[in-house]
C-alpha cells in the first residue's frame, strides 16, 4: 500500500472579522462567559461572497502552484460543505470550473454537518491508495458561510470559511496511518437546518454526543491500532473545534473519565498537545466541515516540530457522524504550511465595528435561497472592498450576480 495524505494545505477566511468581546458587549451578553467560550475574533463574509467564492479562494493557491501535469491528474473533487447553494446541483461544478480543472475529473458535494470534510478526505485518500497512476491526486475543500443567529450565544463563535487539502502520495503535510480509523456514529437530534435560514438544536445534547463521540470513535481506534492510547500515542491532538472552550472541556472530562488524571496533570498535558491546534480557531470561529482541518493546520503552524509527530484528529458532525484517526506530520510539514501564510492573511483582515457588521449581516440576508434574480452591489461596502482587492497581487472570486437561478462569479483585485 502506498502512502497517502496531505500534500497542501490552504485555508481562506475572508476578508473581515469582528472582535468577540465588542460583540458581547454591543449585544449585551454576559462577558463571563467569554472565557469559557475562548474566542478573540470571528471571521465574517462579505454580501457578494458564498461557499462557492470561499472555496475557490482556498484551492486557487494551491492549484496555481501545480503544474500542467500535476493538475491534469487530479481525478476527484470533493467539496464538504452545509452551505449548499441548491438542492440538486452540487456547487463543486462551480468550483471545478473557476478553478480550471480537467473534465476528466469525478466531481460531487458532501453532507453530514460538520462531518463532510472528513468524509470527502477519506473517500479522497482511498481513490489515491486504489489507483494503479502515480500521478492521480484528489481535491478537498471544506467551506461554509454561517448565517449568524443575532442576540445568541452561538452568535460570536459561527464564523465562515474554507479549507482547501490536496490528497495525493507525496504527503508532505500530513501522511496518514493507514487503516488506523475509529467511528462512532448514530441518530441524535442535536441540531439541524430545518430551513436554509434557520439553525435550530438542544446545545447540551450536542456537547454530550460530542463527547459520547470522542470515546467512542477513540475506543474503536483503539481495537484496531494496537496499544493505541490517547496520551501516550500522540504527541499532538487536533479536534473539531465549534469553539476552543468547548474542546478544552471535552479534553478535560475524557481524560479524567479513561485516565483518572489531576486537574494540574490535564491543563499540563492541553497546554503541550492541544493548545496549538486552537489558535486559528479562535481568531476565525466554527466553520463547520473545514473546522477540524482549520485546528490541524493551527497546529502544524504552531506546534514545536522539530522532528517528526504523530498527531490524533477527532472530526464530529451533529447528527451524528464521528471519526478519530492519525497523521504523522514533521519539520517539513509546517516549512509548507507556513509557506502559504495563512495567519498573515488573518491578521490583515478589516476589524469591522459592530455597526458595519450588522449593515452587513443586512445586506447579506438581502439573497434569499432559491430567488432566481438577484445583482450584488460590489461597491456597497468601499472601506473594505475597495482597500481590498486594490493589491493585483491578491486576486479574490466573489459572486456577482444571479441570473435564472444560475450564479454568476467574478475576479477582483490581481490577475486570475
Amino acid at each position: 500500500m502506498k502512502q497517502v495524505g496531505i500534500e497542501a494545505l490552504n485555508v481562506y477566511c475572508g476578508e473581515t472579522y469582528v472582535d468577540v468581546p465588542t460583540l458581547f458587549a454591543a449585544r449585551g451578553l454576559d462577558d463571563g462567559r467569554i472565557d469559557n467560550l475562548m474566542m478573540a475574533r470571528k471571521s465574517v463574509a462579505l454580501h457578494c461572497e458564498d461557499a462557492v467564492s470561499f472555496a475557490v479562494n482556498a484551492a486557487k493557491p494551491i492549484v496555481d502552484a501545480l503544474s500542467e501535469q500535476e493538475r491534469a491528474g487530479i481525478e476527484l473533487l470533493v467539496v464538504g460543505t452545509e452551505s449548499g447553494i441548491d438542492f440538486g446541483k452540487s456547487l463543486a461544478t462551480y468550483v471545478h470550473d473557476h478553478l480550471g480543472l480537467p473534465r476528466t475529473c469525478r466531481l460531487f458535494e458532501t453532507k453530514q454537518a460538520c462531518y463532510s470534510g472528513t468524509a470527502a478526505t477519506q473517500m479522497a485518500a482511498a481513490v489515491v491508495a486504489a489507483s494503479p497512476f502515480p500521478t492521480t491526486k484528489a481535491l478537498v475543500i471544506s467551506s461554509d458561510v454561517a448565517r449568524p443567529v443575532p442576540h445568541t450565544y452561538v452568535e460570536p463563535s459561527q464564523g465562515a470559511g474554507a479549507v482547501a487539502l490536496l490528497i495525493g502520495d507525496r504527503p508532505t503535510v500530513a501522511a496518514f496511518d493507514w487503516g488506523a480509523n475509529g467511528f462512532h456514529s448514530y441518530e441524535v437530534m442535536d441540531t439541524c437546518r430545518p430551513d436554509p435560514e434557520a439553525e435550530a438544536g438542544d446545545v447540551d445534547l450536542s456537547l454530550l454526543s460530542y463527547l459520547d463521540c470522542l470515546k467512542g470513535a477513540f475506543a474503536d481506534y483503539a481495537t484496531k491500532v494496537d496499544g493505541a492510547d490517547l496520551v501516550e500515542t500522540f504527541d499532538l491532538l487536533a479536534m473539531h473545534t465549534p469553539f476552543p472552550g468547548m474542546v478544552k472541556g471535552a479534553h478535560r472530562a475524557v481524560l479524567r473519565k479513561l485516565k483518572r488524571m489531576s486537574p494540574p496533570a490535564i491543563e499540563e498535558d492541553f497546554a503541550r498537545r492541544l493548545a496549538p491546534s486552537i489558535e486559528y480557531p479562535r481568531q476565525v470561529g466554527n466553520i463547520y466541515a473545514g473546522t477540524v482541518f482549520l485546528a490541524l493546520a493551527s497546529a502544524i503552524d504552531n506546534a514545536v516540530l522539530d522532528r517528526e509527530k504523530r498527531i490524533g484528529v477527532f472530526s464530529y458532525g451533529s447528527g451524528c457522524s464521528s471519526e478519530f484517526y492519525s497523521a504523522v506530520i514533521g519539520p517539513r510539514s509546517q516549512r509548507t504550511v507556513r509557506g502559504m501564510g495563512i495567519q498573515e492573511a488573518l491578521d490583515a483582515r478589516y476589524e469591522l465595528s459592530v455597526a458595519e457588521y450588522d449593515d452587513l449581516l443586512r445586506a447579506t440576508a438581502e439573497l434569499k435561497f432559491g430567488v432566481p434574480d438577484f445583482t450584488f452591489d460590489l461597491d456597497r461596502f468601499p472601506q473594505i472592498t475597495g482597500a481590498r482587492f486594490a493589491d493585483a497581487g491578491r486576486p479574490r472570486l466573489v459572486l456577482e450576480a444571479v441570473r435564472n437561478y444560475h450564479r454568476e462569479y467574478v475576479w477582483l483585485g490581481g490577475r486570475r
